[in-house]
């Protein structure tokens, strides 16, 4: 049986690769700070290990022992907006906590696949007219996210070039499921909507932009791409997970009251605008449908989701 380890296995996409590859056959082991590994790890049937990807001693025991075949790196600062608050926190996480992870995997289990998450926040300074976006386009990073992830990304293809090692690179776009912090604007209207359906909070919204267009996949479909570049892409090429749909904020917000079935006033709050935030972020899934990637899930059935989560957590 193969042997997959999932860092960052504690998370939302992380979560979802152990569900996906354990229903693949493979054998995984989800990997997380012992800080994060709480009841979510308690009431998983996964095997589970407490590693820091800070700490390049602990992996290399890890990998050493396992002797994956496969490596999914979802360990991270993962949020665009908290990189401007927590920006030397984002450099050192992402930065030097990948490179522990390649140098590891070097070390210890060169042979393995090893997936990096990549991100749409690459690409930066963009303008409505130069979407979709494809990986060819040069990467000007506008956020301390971004720049964490492009910086990633050219680690991981110095890996692949310089010692032929097959690493991966997803270029992620917004990620939307359930599980996840209120620290996106799709998570944070649900938990708005479910407290005040809920009667727990006054029907008055507090959001930020809604004149921009986001490309958001389903996490589901997010990790059948990943799969699929896995099984069928090539290494050290960069690949756009996304749908190359890209609705308004406000119609998704618009969605999600529709399918909870409140009435709400909306403001714009001061504090959930960010220095930077592209007008249109629109991918080209070019090269990923050409590995015969589809789309499974559609924005609503997403939405129904994350709200019927929130009701949940509320």
């Amino acid at each position: 049986m193969k042997k997959a380890i999932v860092l960052g296995a504690t998370g939302m996409v992380g979560g979802c690769f152990l569900s996906r590859l354990q229903e693949s056959g493979w054998d995984v082991l989800g990997v997380s700070r012992h800080t994060a590994m709480g009841r979510q790890v308690v009431d998983r049937p996964y095997r589970f290990a407490g590693n820091d990807i800070l700490d390049r001693q602990s992996l290399e025991g890890l990998f050493a022992d396992e002797k994956p075949d496969l490596i999914v790196n979802m360990a991270a600062q993962a949020f665009n907006g908290t990189s401007w608050d927590a920006e030397y926190y984002t450099y050192l996480v992402n930065i030097e906590g990948t490179h522990n992870v390649l140098a590891a995997a070097h070390g210890r289990c060169p042979e393995a696949k090893l997936l990096l998450a990549c991100s749409s926040a690459e690409y930066g300074d963009i303008q409505p007219e130069d979407c979709p976006l494809n990986e060819d386009r040069p990467l000007r990073p506008t956020t301390p996210y971004g720049v964490t992830k492009v910086t990633a990304e050219a680690m991981g293809y110095q890996f692949f070039k310089n010692y032929g090692m097959p690493i991966y690179l997803p270029r992620m776009f917004i990620h939307v499921g359930t599980g996840h912090p209120p620290a996106t604007a799709i998570q944070n209207f649900a938990r708005q909507i479910a407290l005040i359906k809920k009667g727990k909070m006054k029907p008055v919204m507090q959001t930020g932009r809604l004149d921009t267009a986001r490309d958001f996949i389903d996490v589901r479909d997010g990790v059948d791409g990943m799969m699929t570049l896995l099984e069928k892409g090539r290494p050290g090429v960069p690949v756009n997970i996304c749908t190359g749909e890209a609705p308004k904020i406000q119609d998704v917000l618009d969605m999600l009251i529709d399918i909870a079935g409140v009435e709400v006033e909306v403001r714009q709050s001061k504090s959930l605008l960010r220095p930077s935030d592209e007008l249109l972020l629109l991918g080209d899934n070019s090269r990923l449908t050409a590995l015969g990637w589809k789309r499974k899930h559609t924005l609503r059935e997403t939405l129904e989701g994350v709200l019927e989560d929130w009701m949940r957590r509320t």
